[in-house]
């Protein structure tokens, strides 16, 4: 199929382009910028005008949920919600149930994301068997059959030296490892920030030295392995120095920091909001400003959407009873716009940590819009504003923290490999 996206403003950090211009997809293929390329003849023509065009969005690191929860998700559900919220591609954590830590399960996904009408999906296999921390995972049959890195998802391994094994195995294979940093001693029993917060609503608080104490300990390892390692969810404001020092020093460590923690604090919990219980938990005010300046000075390399659908039941129940997790594909482009209206960073450097920045993480030759690369494409109306509602919403998982706001920046059309996959009508 052959489309003419006319008159957007093309945004495209990867190659420093910022303008208004036509692009020109034949195939799944971008073939021209500003001019048709030779013999490209008749296509069908997007109307871009006041619109925004720039790569599609890429997620880190989303929990799919299928199989094994499909009460609170599914992987097409979340792919099509994906694709309307400007994704147009996906990696999906191993914590599933089987656990992604076989090629098996691997193809089982990958066989039920074929025929929807969304984003693409990448697994991301388990470090671990089952994720218990003990033994390694198969990770070279899972880097054959696919999979971008591996991880132990949110459940810290508590014995050093599996972890040390586990960074040198997959230094051998040049597997990316996604660490969630956190001393499990001192995470295993809270629920929020420990602070005056936590004090005030009498909720057992996860120190800020969790993160601190397990980010050392893993960037040790990673240093003695010469592994590639991916820390993923930044929560403090302190962890930002430790991974810039870290690069300067020649680590070769990437980081990304959940988009709803530029927005709340452990203050927007309130009178035990569950909406707020996330894992990381929110922190001060202090450590949300320190994450928007390392994002926006590119310490903290990715934006994600930090994605955690979850069923009314796992939101309904005593705050310390609820599961964490915010579904957070939904409310992403306008957050992310938010992020530049407010001056915290341009238009290019926020396009470029949801698109080019995790692509190169992931090792992926996606990200970009120049001719020849892959049309995977998002086009956008920044002005376009809409209420947060369970209507709404188009994840299976309706659980937000945002409910009730109006919101601007709607994703008008979205394009997988030049195929659309979401479009709203004029």
């Amino acid at each position: 199929m052959k489309l003419k996206v006319s008159q957007g403003r093309v945004v495209d950090p990867a190659n420093d382009l910022e303008e208004i211009t036509d692009v020109f997809i034949d195939g799944d293929t971008v073939a021209g910028l500003g001019h048709a390329p030779p013999g490209f003849g008749s296509a069908r023509e997007i109307d871009a005008e006041g619109l925004v065009v720039c790569p599609g969005f890429v997620e880190i690191g989303a929990q799919l949920r299928e199989p094994g929860d499909e009460h609170k998700a599914t992987i097409a559900s979340e792919l099509r919600a994906a694709a309307a919220s400007g994704f147009t591609t996906v990696c999906c954590m191993p914590d599933t149930s089987p656990v992604i830590d076989t090629p098996a399960v691997v193809e089982l996904i990958n066989q039920r994301a074929k025929g929807v009408r969304g984003a693409r999906v990448h697994c991301i296999g388990a470090l671990t068997k089952a994720l218990e921390g003990q033994i390694l995972a198969e990770m070279h049959a899972l880097k054959e059959i696919g999979c971008v890195g591996v991880t132990n998802a949110h459940r810290s391994i508590r014995d050093t030296n599996v972890l040390r094994h586990a960074l040198a195995y997959a230094s051998t294979l040049n597997l990316t490892v996604f660490l969630n940093s956190e001393d499990s001693w001192l995470g295993s029993e809270g629920i929020v920030h420990e602070g005056s917060v936590s004090t005030r609503l009498g909720l057992p608080g996860i120190p800020a030295a969790a993160e601190l104490i397990g980010l050392g300990r893993d960037l040790l390892l990673v240093e003695e392995t010469d592994a590639r390692a991916h820390f993923r969810t930044l929560s403090c404001g302190r962890s930002v120095k430790y991974l810039n020092d870290a690069r300067r020093a020649g680590l070769k460590v990437s980081s990304d920091v959940g988009i709803a923690h530029l927005f709340l604090c452990d203050e927007d919990i309130g009178r035990y909001n569950t909406q707020c219980h996330v894992r990381p938990p929110f922190r001060t005010r202090r450590d949300r400003n320190r994450l928007r300046k390392g994002l926006a000075n590119t310490h903290i390399q990715a934006l994600s959407a930090h994605h955690q659908p979850q069923d009314q039941d796992a939101k309904a129940a005593p705050f310390s009873a609820t599961e964490p997790g915010i579904s957070g594909l939904d409310t992403f482009l306008p957050l992310l716009l938010m992020l530049v209206n407010e001056g915290t960073m341009d238009l290019k450097r926020a396009i470029a940590a949801a698109t080019i920045e995790p692509a190169q993480i992931l090792g992926l030759d996606i990200g970009a819009l120049g001719v020849g690369d892959v049309a995977d494409i998002c086009i956008f109306d920044p002005n376009k504003t809409w209420p947060v509602t369970a209507t709404a919403m188009l994840s299976q998982g309706k659980n937000t923290p945002f409910f009730g706001r109006t919101l601007r920046g709607k994703v008008s059309v979205t394009l997988v490999g030049g195929r659309i996959v979401h479009e709203i009508k004029a």
